[in-house]
């Protein structure tokens, strides 16, 4: 049976429409996914992301050990200071892709809701060192609060000044006289934060900011669609088992001088040789074709070069954008390249990502 987050029942009440997605129930949107977007764009959107995981690392060893099962380096991580980071196997491909946080006394590593017990077994498997591990993902409830106003509404929940929280830096703030852990994060490329607190709380988060004009419920559909227009990849889509951290322009959380990590050596290999595909970002040329995931690549000859992994229409830009992989003589911007959509093989050119240009996002 499907989980449900402490949520659901909200999303019933609002009218939402529930699919299954990575064990749990959902809401895919409220009213439209474009709509849905757009606000978010626009004003401010918050998302019930209370199915990710989350997994606790403690202990003497706990730096040491998550360095070595993660591809970046949090060593570099202040304490309450926020990483994206991956875990990768021996092959030097993705088990996940993740959130690393540096609390007072542990790291959380915040991951994909779809890979909570293989991530979960996958850690244990690989413990060593003085380290205690467990998975609270079930514990935790999480809203993603996400768009210029997102600053100004959270602030109106609480004494503590959010803007002393740096874009990638974490926080424990009271909020309606309970403290939650909140990060300046999300996944939409729009200012924001990631509010975490227990399953009991965080319902009355999502109801107070319900309260303000400037906040709307939105759903999966717009959540894929906001990251698309960024370009960030989506687990299970863009990034899983069989795709490598270089191949995937994932090279800037892969510290290979640091010491040894899971993966390290296979990713000095794939460097020094080159990868042999690539992760790009096309646009296609003619409006009313828009590539899905799964759909082929070719070059102008006819060959096939390359598979799409994510495709849609860009809400903010009119014009089908999509995400895929293409041999790596093909990964350079401004390339044409051809994707079979319907039948027909249709032009795209390739650019470089993001897409969408004008997100709120503080990165300072």
């Amino acid at each position: 049976m499907p989980r449900k987050t402490p949520l659901y029942e909200k999303h019933l009440k609002l009218g939402a429409k529930i699919v299954p997605f990575a064990g749990f129930e959902m809401p895919l949107q409220y009213t439209s996914i474009i709509e849905e977007h757009l606000w978010v764009r626009k004003h401010a959107g918050m998302f019930d992301v209370s199915h990710m995981g989350e997994i606790v690392i403690k202990g003497a060893d706990s730096l040491d050990f998550v360095s070595y099962i993660t591809s970046n380096d949090p060593s570099k991580l202040e304490v309450m200071e926020v990483q994206y980071s991956a875990l990768t196997t021996e092959r030097g491909t993705i088990v996940d892709d993740l959130l690393v946080y540096r609390l007072e006394d542990r790291f959380v590593l915040v991951v994909n809701a779809s890979n909570i017990e293989k991530d979960f077994t996958w850690i244990q498997n690989h413990k060593r060192g003085n380290v205690e591990i467990s998975n609270i993902s079930y514990e935790v409830g999480e809203i993603a609060l996400q768009g210029p106003n997102a600053e100004e509404t959270l602030q109106k929940l609480t004494d503590a000044d959010l803007s002393k929280i740096k874009y990638y830096w974490a926080a424990r703030i009271d909020i309606l006289g309970k403290k939650a852990l909140v990060s300046r994060t999300g996944y939409t490329g729009e200012d924001g934060f990631e509010i975490y607190t227990d399953s009991e709380h965080i319902q009355k988060i999502f109801e107070a900011l319900l309260d303000f004009p400037l906040v709307k419920p939105a759903g999966l559909g717009a959540r894929d669609s906001l990251r698309l227009e960024m370009g960030f990849c989506l687990y299970g889509n863009d990034i899983d088992e069989s795709t490598n951290l270089i191949e995937a322009g994932l090279k800037w959380i892969t510290k290979l001088e640091k010491p040894d990590f899971i993966g390290k050596t296979a990713l000095l290999q794939i460097e020094a040789s080159g990868p042999q595909r690539r992760r790009v970002g096309f646009i296609v040329k003619e409006p009313g074709y828009i590539p899905r995931h799964g759909y082929k690549i070719f070059d102008e000859s006819g060959n096939q070069i390359g598979v799409v992994t994510s495709g849609n229409l860009s809400p903010c830009l009119n014009v089908p954008i999509g995400i895929g992989y293409v041999s790596k003589d093909f990964g350079k911007a401004g390339t044409i390249i051809f994707v079979e959509i319907r039948g027909k093989k249709v032009a795209a050119e390739v650019v470089k990502m993001p897409f969408y240009k004008e997100g709120s996002v503080k990165r300072a």
